[in-house]
C-alpha cells in the first residue's frame, strides 16, 4: 500500500513539473525561396535544358553546381535553419538530394518532397524540412496547366504534415506563370490564384485547427488582378475567407524581386489559420552575399547565379522569404 502510495505521489509530482515546464507556445519558421535555375549539369532530352549543361550556353559545370549548392546550404544555415521551405525553380530530385544530403543540411535531418511538373523547361517547385520538426502525412501536386490548349507550368505542391509538438500544418508552393506569356499569362495566373484559393480553403476544412500557408513566386505584385481577384483581396489584405496576404507586412521600398531597377514583392505568402495561430514576424532576408551594386540603376539587387550567359557567381535573383508563426498552447 505503501509502495503504491509513493509510486502515485512520483507520478502527480513529474505530472505537475511537466506542466510547468512545458512550452505556452511553439514557434515553427516557414521559408520561401526561388533559387533561380538549380538545374543539374546533364540534358534532359524530355525538356529545353540545354543551355545548363557544360557544353551548353550557360556552360553550366559541375563545380559550379557545387558553389550554388554550397551557398543555398549556408544561407538556410544563416536563415536558423527552417523547419519548412518552399523552392521555386528546382530541375529535379537529384539537386534536392544534393543540397539535402550532400550538404551538412543532412545534419539537421533535411528531407523534400518534389513531383515533376509539365514545365516545358523542368522546373518545379519543391519542400524541404527537417524531419525531426515535421512530419509529412500527405502530399501531392495539383495540375494548373491546360494541354488541350498547350499550355505548361508548374504544379501547385500541396504538403499536409504534423510538427514535433502535434499542430498540424499545411504548405503550398506556387509558382505562378511569368509575364512574358502576355495577356494569356494574366488570365492562367488569375485561375490559378482561384484553384489555390479554392486548395486552402478545402484544407482548411479538412483540418479545422491547422494553419494553412501558401507561398511562392506569383509573378505579380499584391495590387495586380491575380492576387486582388483571384484570391479575393482587392484593395485589402484579407479576403472574405479570412485568408491574409502577409506581404503587406513588410516595408514597401524594397522588394523580393527587382527589375528594371523597381524593387517589386512579387513573391507572396498567404496564411489560413485562426487563433491560437498567430504570425510573430515575416522577414524579407537581406544578407549581403545575396546582394550586388545594381549598375546603371541605383542601390542593390540581388546577385543572380547568371545575367544572361554571363556567370554572375551569386544564388538567385529572388531574395528570400522567411514566416515565424506561433501556435499558443
Amino acid at each position: 500500500m505503501k509502495h503504491t502510495a509513493l509510486v502515485l505521489l512520483l507520478m502527480l509530482t513529474a505530472t505537475a513539473q511537466s506542466q510547468e515546464t512545458r512550452p505556452q507556445f511553439s514557434t515553427y519558421t516557414i521559408g520561401w525561396w526561388n533559387v533561380e535555375n538549380l538545374f543539374d549539369t546533364r540534358d534532359d532530352p524530355k525538356t529545353n535544358d540545354d543551355e545548363f549543361t557544360p557544353e551548353g550556353e550557360k556552360h553550366w559545370t559541375r563545380r559550379r553546381l557545387s558553389n550554388k549548392v554550397n551557398g543555398l546550404y549556408k544561407t538556410l544555415v544563416m536563415m536558423d535553419l527552417p523547419d519548412v521551405v518552399g523552392l521555386g525553380e528546382v530541375e529535379n530530385k537529384f539537386v534536392l538530394r544534393e543540397l539535402c544530403q550532400g550538404t551538412p543540411l543532412a545534419k539537421a535531418h533535411y528531407r523534400y518532397v518534389h513531383y515533376d511538373s509539365p514545365d516545358r523547361r523542368g522546373i518545379d517547385v519543391a519542400l524541404i524540412y527537417r524531419s525531426d520538426r515535421f512530419t509529412v502525412t500527405d502530399s501531392r501536386p495539383v495540375h494548373v496547366s491546360d494541354s488541350a490548349e498547350g499550355f505548361y507550368t508548374r504544379d501547385i505542391l500541396v504538403v499536409e504534415g504534423v510538427t514535433a509538438e502535434g499542430d498540424t500544418l499545411c504548405v503550398l508552393v506556387n509558382h505562378w506563370p511569368s509575364k512574358r506569356g502576355g495577356e494569356e499569362a494574366d488570365v492562367r495566373r488569375l485561375e490559378i490564384a482561384q484553384t489555390l484559393r479554392t486548395l486552402m480553403l478545402d484544407l482548411k476544412k479538412k483540418h479545422p485547427e491547422a494553419a494553412v500557408v501558401a507561398v511562392g513566386d506569383m509573378n505579380t505584385t499584391a495590387d495586380e488582378p491575380a492576387v486582388a481577384d483571384g484570391m479575393g483581396f482587392g484593395d485589402d489584405s484579407v479576403n472574405a475567407d479570412g485568408i491574409r496576404n502577409l506581404i503587406h507586412r513588410l516595408p514597401n521600398d524594397w522588394g523580393s524581386h527587382k527589375y528594371q531597377g523597381e524593387w517589386r514583392y512579387i513573391d507572396q505568402v498567404f496564411l489560413l489559420a485562426d487563433a491560437p495561430w498567430e504570425v510573430k514576424k515575416l522577414k524579407l532576408l537581406k544578407f549581403d552575399h545575396l546582394l550586388t551594386d545594381d549598375k546603371g540603376q541605383t542601390g542593390q539587387r540581388p546577385k543572380r547565379t547568371h545575367r544572361g550567359p554571363l556567370y554572375e557567381g551569386g544564388l538567385s535573383d529572388h531574395l528570400p522569404l522567411l514566416l515565424k508563426l506561433v501556435c499558443a498552447k
